[in-house]
Formats: structure tokens, sequence, C-alpha cells
């Protein structure tokens, strides 16, 4: 009778890295898919007043968004302290605002600028009567459809 031998030791054959490509582009992919770039960077800081009765947009592309808040600190001492008006990334007034939503319309397809929405993300300790100013200049601009954005109020 023969006997059997094992040829060299007891050493494991290498690990295939034929696969991590795969791999790596798979999570490259992933990332990309399931991230979402901010499009606006805030130069007003907004703490949105909580509310209970909520419904959430459907459409979120069809969504213009009008900020009001104090400016960051690094803009107060140009702006100051007061409520400001902030239009995608730029600093605007009351009288922008015409402006700003005939623009948003022109960008949208046609089928889409009657189902358009104007939403306001307002701080809470904004005084009403920026908010008042804002909602007669939107109703200049024919922008009916507002939205108040507001966060589920948490009961204790």
């Amino acid at each position: 009778m023969s006997k059997f031998r094992k040829k060299g030791g007891k050493e494991l054959p290498p690990i295939s890295t034929a696969s991590l490509p795969d791999i790596v582009f798979m999570l490259l992919f992933f990332f990309m898919v399931s991230t979402t770039m901010r499009e606006v960077t805030y130069k007003v800081s907004i703490r949105i007043p909580e509310a209970t009765e909520l419904s959430k947009l459907e459409k979120k592309s069809l969504v213009s968004y009008i900020y009001v808040g104090e400016p960051l600190r690094q803009y107060q001492k140009v702006f100051g302290v007061a409520s400001r008006i902030q239009l995608n990334d730029v600093f605007a007034t009351v009288d922008d605002i015409q402006d700003y939503i005939t623009a948003e319309r022109e960008a949208r397809e046609e089928n889409e600028r009657p189902s358009m929405i104007t939403s306001l993300k307002i701080d809470e300790n904004t005084k009403m009567g920026i908010v008042n100013d804002i909602k007669q200049e939107l109703r200049k601009a024919a922008a009916l459809h507002i939205n108040y954005s507001s966060r589920k109020k948490v009961e204790r």
C-alpha cells in the first residue's frame, strides 16, 4: 500500500480579489442613489414652528422655497439681526419675490406650472409683519398655492 502525501505545508490558498471592484462599484452606486445633496446653503437661522395637523408634500420638485429668519452670525455684521428673506442662495427684499416666482415658474414645464407650490420656511420668532408682506407679494405674483413648513409637535 502506498502512502498519500500532501504537497506543500498547511498553507491556505490566497483570497480571490476578482469580485472586489464589483463590490466597490455597488457601494458607490448605492451612496450616489441614496444621498441627497442640499440645494440651498442657509444664510438665515430657521427653527421651524411645531404643528399638530401636518400633511406631506407629494411632489417636491414643484416646490419653491422662501426662507425667513435671523441672519447667521457671519452675516449679522452686514445685514443686522432683524429677520431677513432668503431666496435660493441670496438675501432679498419683499420686492424681489415677484421676480423670483416668475423665474421659478419659467423654469418649470408648461403642464407643471398650475400645480407649483410656494413653501414658506419661517423661523418661529419672526414677526408676522414680514410674513404678511410676503403673502401680499405672492398674491400679486399669482402664486396662490402656499405651504407653511412645520415640524410635528412632540407630545410630552
